[in-house]
């Protein structure tokens, strides 16, 4: 105790004169903490500030440290499996009827079925489980994978192993002692010294061949992916971990040892011997399942019921359908394709189209005469020299203002009925009428801005027959009124109810149509395109509309 109590005086002793001569020479004095420990200055402010939801006022590096003690208390925790309690002699009301256990029912039995259960026979009654509630409120507690993990029984497993292997061991010794003595038929002891003794250190194929050996490792409460891994690595291979030291590059999981992702994106693919395990996800029928899918989405848009998941076979299915569909008209299309347009797969039927050149002779003169062979050009895949509509030339030989036609008749209507030279007549005459109400009309336009008048209103071009309006024409008032009662009589006499077996000019008695009969019609013909023409003879004249 004098020892420590000297060491301690000493160490305050040197602290407060390491102080004072800090004070002497101006240099602020270290913080301490809570514990009254220095901090050392050095120490950079973000390792030295603590966070906010800490609450700290006062200098300390408790944050940097493990403070959390009762988390550790959680992470030990775990259920103790296989502790019995209590070991009954005869059935209890209320437990298992098939093991007579307490502690779970009939239905959570984990015991072989027997013929009859313990509730019947009062016999080899189970003893009750352990039953614990165990509550995990942690983070780390509730997220440990190896909680409840006993280290003890990595030995059971070894030794059963070794077990496994002394036996094999054995077996192998028996057999090539057989092998090397063998008894003949006249009961001499055959040996064969020469054959050579495999040494039981030495990896056969067949079992080299578990190192390459691919397992599917099922999903399981504490963790693990759905995957293929191999069961052993060979020395030779870099680890996954290895391949980038980065701690923000992919992630690499030690229990399952997959590395999903690829940990070197940046190199050349040529160059990788290791891409990450998502790249065996798309091979196979993935691609196949994938325009499955597309099509189920793309139909799911369209109006149909299909879902992959809910029904895949009905999928399937009409997949199928529809790609046996789609060959069909691909091969129908591609027929009409080459039926028109031909195959450049297939060779052509004449040479000069074939090869680009003929060995038929032909001989001009200086002026560009045919004085010897046949100058005949060699023709295209396409109908050539068709007339139709008893025309003279084709489409396209002629052209004007922009639009194409015959030059026989001058039509540019493409089915339209050849008309020959009056048809050329009628076309120029027209375009002639055209030019000359054009410049009628600039003419008059031109007048109009120099007068500075209105135009004086335009006079009909046609009558009530239709024809051309009379100088002259004139309605007698009298005439006109006659015309509407007796239009008014007309109308309210029913007509024939075939209107086939009427005759002609019945309803006018045959007589010639004079200008006032015709006004009077126009006036009361019913109009069926005006939509107040059913309010009109109810009485308001319309007024109710207000």
């Amino acid at each position: 105790m004098a020892s420590s109590s000297t060491l301690m005086s000493h160490e305050d002793f040197r602290r407060a004169k390491e102080l004072e001569e800090a004070r002497k020479a101006g240099i602020a004095p270290a913080a301490v903490d809570e514990e009254g420990k220095e901090i050392n200055p050095h120490i950079p402010q973000y390792m030295s500030s603590a966070p906010w939801y800490l609450n700290n006022s006062q200098p300390s590096l408790k944050h940097q440290k493990d403070w959390r003690t009762h988390a550790k208390d959680e992470v030990g925790k775990f259920y103790d499996r296989g502790v019995k309690v209590f070991q009954a002699k005869k059935y209890r009301k209320g437990a298992c009827e098939n093991c007579g256990a307490l502690s779970h029912k009939t239905k959570d039995c984990v015991e072989r079925p027997r013929s009859k259960g313990a509730r019947w026979t009062s016999k080899h009654i189970a003893a009750d489980e352990k039953v614990e509630d165990i509550q995990l409120k942690t983070y780390e507690a509730r997220r440990d994978r190896w909680n409840g993990y006993d280290a003890g029984e990595y030995s059971r497993v070894v030794d059963m192993y070794e077990k496994v292997e002394d036996a094999k061991r054995e077996m192998r010794k028996k057999q090539e002692l057989d092998e090397r003595f063998k008894t003949g038929k006249d009961g001499a002891v055959d040996s064969d010294e020469d054959s050579d003794v495999e040494d039981e250190d030495k990896i056969r194929d067949v079992e080299e061949g578990g190192f390459a050996k691919l397992e599917k490792r099922v999903r399981t409460t504490g963790g693990g992916s759905s995957g293929t891994v191999r069961n052993l690595r060979i020395r030779e291979d870099t680890a996954k971990y290895l391949l980038n030291l980065d701690p923000n590059s992919a992630h690499y999981d030690p229990k399952s040892r997959s590395m999903r992702e690829d940990p070197l994106p940046y190199k050349d693919a040529s160059q990788k011997t290791f891409v990450g395990d998502n790249v065996v996800r798309r091979t196979g029928d993935y691609f196949e399942w994938e325009r499955l899918a597309v099509h189920a989405y793309t139909a799911h848009d369209k109006g149909q019921d299909i879902h992959v998941q809910a029904s895949p076979s009905q999928a399937e299915a009409l997949f199928r359908q529809f790609k046996a569909k789609k060959e069909v008209l691909v091969g129908k299309s591609k027929e009409s394709v080459v039926a028109t347009y031909g195959s450049a797969a297939q060779p052509a039927d004449e040479a000069a189209l074939l090869l680009g050149q003929t060995e038929a002779y032909v001989e001009y003169d200086a002026r560009g005469r045919l004085l010897r062979g046949d100058a005949s050009t060699a023709r295209s895949r396409y109908e050539e020299d068709a007339y139709p509509g008893n025309h003279t030339s084709v489409w396209g030989s002629w052209w004007q203002d922009g639009r194409w036609g015959f030059a026989c008749c001058h039509q540019t209507a493409r089915n339209s009925y050849c008309t020959g030279a009056a048809g050329e007549a009628a076309a120029m005459e027209a375009a002639l009428q055209m030019a000359a109400n054009l410049e009628s009309r600039t003419r008059q336009a031109d007048r109009e801005a120099e007068d500075g008048a209105a135009a004086p209103p335009a006079k009909p071009k046609a009558d009530v027959w239709g024809t051309d309006v009379a100088e002259d024409l004139g309605l007698d008032d009298a005439r006109l009124a006659a015309a509407l009662r007796a239009q008014e009589a007309a109308d309210a006499v029913p007509l024939e109810a075939d209107e086939r077996k009427r005759a002609y000019n019945s309803v006018s008695g045959g007589a010639e149509v004079t200008a006032e009969e015709m006004e009077a019609y126009r006036l009361k013909k019913a109009r069926m395109e005006d939509p107040l023409a059913a309010l009109y003879g109810t009485g308001t004249s319309g007024y109710n509309l207000v």
